[in-house]
Parts: C-alpha cells; structure tokens; sequence
C-alpha cells in the first residue's frame, strides 16, 4: 500500500475514512448533502458543487451576493429587507466556511464575512442582541456568544442555546422568528470550545472543556439583573454538551435536548457520514487519528444522566443512525429526574413533529422550548417518565400520544 501523503494544509490528521473521498464526493454531487442522506430530495448545496472541496468556493460566492443585495436593500431605506438578506448572507457565509478543516485565509475570509453581516443584523434588529466574550479558562482566549433580550425591566429566564457542533451561534435565532422571545424568555446562543467564533480564536475542543466554558457562560448570565434563570437548549451534538452542562451545574433549571446524540461515539465517527470524523479532527486539533479516537472514546453520557437533577427532556428519530434506539433507552433508564423520551416513529436524526423531518424543520425547537417554560412555570411533567412513541402522521406528545411504547410491534 502506498504511503499517505505528508500533510501540511489542511489543519487535520490523515484518517483511514479519507479513502472513503470519492464515495463522499459522489454523494455529495448526487445529493446536495454532506450528512443526513435518509430524506427524500435533494439537499441545499447548488449543483454547481460537485464534491466536498467546492462547498467553500460556492457558498461563500452566493453568500457574497446575499451581502450585495442587504447593502442595495439597505440603502435604499428598506430595513426589514435589509435585516432578513443580511441574516441570510451570515448563515450562509458560516455554511461556506464549515468544510474547510483549517484555519487558513479562505476560512477567515469567510468567518469575518459571517461576523460582518451578523454585525448589520443586530444593528438592524427588532431587539437588543448583545456579543459577549466569556473569560473561563486562565491562559485560553474567551469563547463567545449572541444574547438575545427580551425588551422590558423585569428578570426573565434565559434559554441556553448550545447548537450542533457544525453550527455558530449566528445561525440561530432569526431576530424575527425568535422561538424563545415568543415564549417570554431570552435566549443566548453560543459558540463553545471547537466551534464558529471560539474555533478562529484557537480554542480546542476536548473531552471535557465544553461543559466548563458552558459553565462560565452560565455564571456571567446569571449576573445580569435582566436574567432570572437558565435552562439549557442542546440540538443534535449540542444535546451532548447540553446533559454534560447539566449534570455537572445545579443551576440548570431544565434541560432539552432534541436529535439526541449522546450513545457511543462508534455510530457517529465509524457508520455515519465521513464529514464527522474529519469535521472533529480539525475542532479538537488532533495530531493523529489515535488522538481522535482517544477522545471520542472520552466524550460518553455514561456516567452523567443519573447526576441530573433538574426535568429533562430527550427527543430521538427511531431510526437515526448515530443513535440505536435501545442505547438510547440505556441512557434514558439511567435518568432519575423528572423526565420525558419523545420517539418519532420512522424518522431519522433531524426530526420533527410537523412537515418533513429535516433540519430546515425547527418544530422540536418550539416544542421544546414550550416542554422548558411549562417546567418553569411549575408544570408537572405529562408524562414522567414515560416514552412517548409519536406515530408518522399521528398526535402531538403533548395528546394521546402512544405512552410507554418503546418499539412498533410492543
């Protein structure tokens, strides 16, 4: 067998999945997606991208005319416009920036352009957003975050938003559709350790760094007279650091954490979409793919569900690949708090109650936050627990729902 070659540019070990490129790349040409292969259709990327390496280049040019057009609509007088395309051109600039496992000059280019756009969207918001730095480890650089306030003098919780590991905290929430001011709370989204903004100043993600800066976050929140309480908010990855966060600070007043991704790590890095392994190569700075699997055999919620104290949500698509049903009902067994397991029959890792379960469906995010502030508002929980098995085209598991079912032929 040849050698692999000497590596210098791309920020990442040479991993043995590497062999699987030309598959990856067929697949990203006939599927316009980098993950999540199981829906129907084509996913977002343009036809134009025709492997990994040219998601970059066209992304960020769409990106570069979304910004065009903001600035165009800016000036002439049409903010709303203005708002909603900038916001586009940031979400689409992270997008862009995402597939390039270096901190090179492309990815730079196209994290500034991000923040850039993202400055013009907080200018033009209906709200206050605020940027904030969070000092939480001495000697590492500050991770960051967007806290979103809800206008008004009274205390109000604060949502905890940690999103997936591919995801920046400019990318949710749309200042015009912010799911959690609907519901009477703030809501701080956040770039940790590995990711968006806290990847460019070189903080690393390690096995457990996640949940100590999410910590820190969590105090500096809980200092500001405009914020009365926390729960934590955890999607697809982000719902792993989400139950870490949780198990480890009693300050957490509820926890949700929708597309589950909290089993082994095997599923994810060996059986799933060649992107994950090399996406965390490059946030961990690994020097090696022994590194890597070391810290992914590290990175387990084995030992953190019975150490929740606060009510706990999780939701999980039955048949989603980088969580086996059953390991998750491990995991959920292990729960002593009040607790809830929604499965969604015959769905896969994004999932939703609603339309079609992709990620372009943010209803787990609505439902979650609605399962949060009936916590807060001393709710019990419906159905304590209990697995709620939601069938295709069936009820709300907030209804009748089928309770206490954990398989299709039970």
């Amino acid at each position: 067998m040849a050698d692999k070659p000497k590596q210098h540019v791309t920020g990442r070990p040479r991993l043995s999945r590497d062999d699987q490129q030309w598959a990856f790349d067929l697949a990203v040409k006939d599927n316009g997606r980098v993950m999540h292969f199981q829906p129907d259709g084509r996913g977002g990327l343009p036809r134009a991208v025709r492997s990994h390496a040219m998601i970059s280049k066209h992304l960020g040019k769409a990106a570069q005319r979304l910004e065009r057009l903001a600035g165009e609509e800016l000036a002439a007088g049409h903010e709303e416009t203005a708002l909603d395309i900038y916001f586009d051109a940031a979400v689409g600039f992270v997008h862009a920036q995402h597939p390039i496992f270096a901190v090179n000059d492309e990815k730079r280019l196209l994290h500034a352009s991000a923040l850039r756009c993202y400055d013009a969207v907080r200018k033009l918001a209906p709200y206050a957003i605020e940027h904030l730095d969070v000092e939480w480890e001495e000697g590492s650089p500050p991770v960051a975050g967007n806290l979103h306030l809800v206008p008004g003098p009274r205390p109000r919780p604060c949502v905890f938003f940690i999103p997936g590991w591919d995801v920046a905290k400019e990318m949710y929430p749309h200042p015009r559709l912010n799911h959690a001011q609907q519901r009477g709370m703030h809501v701080f989204s956040f770039d940790g350790p590995g990711q968006g903004e806290s990847n460019l100043r070189g903080v690393a993600l390690r096995a457990d760094n996640y949940e100590r800066a999410a910590s820190a976050a969590i105090g500096l929140l809980l200092d500001r007279p405009e914020i009365s309480e926390i729960v934590v908010f955890g999607q697809s990855f982000g719902s792993f650091w989400a139950v870490r966060t949780a198990a480890r600070d009693d300050r957490v007043r509820a926890l949700a954490a929708p597309w589950f991704s909290g089993c082994d790590r095997y599923y994810l890095m060996t059986e799933e979409s060649p992107r994950f392994k090399q996406l965390f190569a490059h946030l961990s700075r690994a020097s090696s793919e022994a590194e890597v699997d070391e810290l992914m055999e590290q990175m387990t919620n084995d030992d953190d569900m019975a150490k929740i104290r606060c009510p706990t949500l999780l939701t999980i698509g039955e048949y989603d690949p980088r969580s086996p049903l059953d390991e998750v009902y491990r995991l959920y067994d292990e729960l002593v708090a009040p607790k809830e397991l929604w499965v969604f029959a015959d769905q896969h890792h994004p999932n939703a109650l609603t339309g079609a379960p992709d990620v372009g469906n943010q209803d787990t995010i609505k439902l979650g936050l609605d399962w949060c502030r009936d916590r807060l508002e001393g709710e019990p929980v419906r159905h304590d627990g209990q697995v709620v098995y939601v069938e295709p085209g069936g009820g709300s598991p907030n209804g009748t729902a089928s309770v206490g079912r954990r398989h299709w032929f039970d």
